[in-house]
């Protein structure tokens, strides 16, 4: 069965196929399928409010099922911050390299043990019947004080789980306890009730 996915990040096209082939979904991007997208504005407040409004869009758009996530980095020192914000945290969409250059600025000679974090990421998955699914996986860490590893996007060269960044785990190693793995595999298993 295909599910479009409603990003054209290939990182996150390969997790969520990873972890969804083994119930016979494929998960294509629009660009795989030749299907145009409207670029749907995140006027949500939560990370599950712009999840589904963007597999929203793309479900009546495709007419097929859709999946969308809306992931992010919350610092406890900063609020929460960068939240939902965290793909345009230094005002420019998906600079990785200058929005980790702004969380190592605001976190400058901040100490290690007030630098606690945590990866959100709350998945919807929308059915063109109207059945809706919506999960969230967390996963605790704390930031760094440099980057370190090339695996990954986002921050995973500052987030620190077990000593190790996220930038130096491997894919499989990543999937067992992201955030993002943490939604799947309970993505995965209300998917069971409909597949």
């Amino acid at each position: 069965m295909d599910f479009i996915l409603a990003t054209n990040n290939m990182k996150k096209l390969a997790e969520m196929q990873r972890i969804l082939s083994p119930l016979g979904i494929n998960v294509k991007t629009a660009e795989m399928l030749g299907i145009n997208l409207p670029e749907v504005e995140e006027t949500g407040s939560t990370f599950e409010e712009n999840a589904q409004l963007k597999a929203v869009s793309a479900c009546k758009t495709a007419n097929m099922p859709a999946i969308a996530d809306d992931s992010g980095l919350c610092v406890d020192y900063l609020n929460g911050a960068p939240g939902i914000y965290s793909a345009r945290f230094s005002g420019e969409h998906g600079n990785d390299e200058k929005n980790n250059d702004l969380l190592l600025e605001k976190l400058s000679g901040v100490p290690e043990e007030k630098r606690t974090a945590h990866y959100v990421c709350a998945i919807c998955c929308v059915f063109p019947s109207g059945n809706e699914i919506i999960v969230r996986g967390e996963c605790r860490g704390s930031i760094g004080f440099e980057r370190d590893g090339t695996e990954g996007f986002g921050y995973d060269p500052l987030f620190i789980v077990n000593g190790k960044s996220f930038g130096r785990y491997s894919a499989d190693e990543k999937d067992k306890i992201s955030h993002r793995g943490n939604a799947l595999r309970k993505l995965k298993k209300e998917l069971e009730k409909y597949i």
